[in-house]
């Protein structure tokens, strides 16, 4: 089971066209008769089909008759592309947007620069489920172990907070204890 899926509102003969080639798709197909049912249904990671204009926030695709088959499955996988790449560009952390396209650290009204280590890091906290130390965000996000002591961890940390602090007015995005750094998420 695809978490895309297609939904096909009231046009029973094009849902039966899908359902026979859904083995050949990425995407299950959905036939739905109801505005009640269409809500139920719809997801971010939907498109609709159909032949009526709608109001609801949906990925849609208007069909005119007669339907050109080729054009329709390059037009959803064109939609499912930008479906894709919109969900893995934008990451939500507690308050905290992280458009990773743009590197931009945004909190309500306001956004910030980041820096291409800065993501790396924020990505990095994120992505664990424990604080974690010094020498691992070396390792994981720098990509070297220091024999020598080095504040290069320590330091991008202080600049990011201080970057947050005089922009957002927050202090309490990346924490510390004893076991290491996490995000307040």
């Amino acid at each position: 089971m695809s978490d895309q899926k297609i939904i096909i509102f009231r046009i029973k003969h094009l849902f039966e066209i899908f359902k026979e080639l859904e083995d050949h798709f990425d995407y299950d197909v959905y036939l739905v008769n109801s505005q009640k049912e269409l809500k139920d249904k719809a997801l971010s990671s939907s498109i609709l089909l159909s032949d009526q204009n709608f109001e609801i926030n949906l990925n849609h695709i208007k069909l005119q008759f007669p339907v050109n088959f080729k054009n329709l499955i390059e037009k959803i996988n064109i939609k499912f592309l930008r479906i894709n790449a919109k969900e893995k560009s934008s990451i939500l952390i507690g308050l905290y947007e992280v458009d990773l396209n743009s590197r931009k650290l945004k909190f309500q009204k306001k956004e910030i620069n980041l820096t291409e280590k800065e993501v790396d890091l924020i990505m990095f906290l994120n992505s664990a489920n424990k604080p974690i130390d010094i020498e691992q965000l070396e390792m994981k996000v720098w990509g070297f172990k220091s024999k020598l002591e080095t504040h290069t961890v320590e330091t991008h940390i202080y600049r990011l907070r201080k970057k947050i602090s005089e922009n957002f007015g927050k202090n309490d995005f990346i924490l510390s204890d004893k076991n290491g750094y996490f995000l307040n998420n």
